[in-house]
């Protein structure tokens, strides 16, 4: 039996590294709890226009959370504090990106990422 040839062996090597390399791909991240909240129940009216228009209320963290609040009260969603904390701060990582104060909400993917 003769010797590889060594272009075959480097194209054999090169096809298992790109095949590892693509299967190794990280699943993407499931939803938060917030995200789920908002597209289930927000989305349908509050399209990103909504959150980048000039009059917007959200002008920072606090009132970011009040606007959550006093809308799902309008849409008697009944929300839990957590609830609406969650969807704050789902708002707040994807589109406003104010400093966060003063809650005791963490989000999920930031609990797995420290071990609890």
């Amino acid at each position: 039996m003769g010797r590889p040839d060594a272009s075959g062996m480097k194209a054999a090597l090169l096809t298992v590294l790109a095949s590892a390399a693509f299967g190794a791909q990280a699943a993407p991240p499931s939803p938060t709890r917030g995200e789920l909240l908002y597209t289930t129940h927000c989305i349908a009216c509050h399209n990103s226009q909504m959150h980048w228009r000039d009059q917007r209320l959200a002008t920072d963290w606090a009132s970011l959370r009040a606007q959550v609040r006093r809308w799902q009260g309008v849409a008697n969603l009944g929300w839990s504090e957590d609830d609406i904390l969650e969807v704050a701060r789902h708002l707040n990582e994807r589109i406003y990106r104010y400093p966060v104060s003063g809650d005791k909400v963490v989000s999920q993917r930031a609990e797995s990422s420290i071990g609890h």
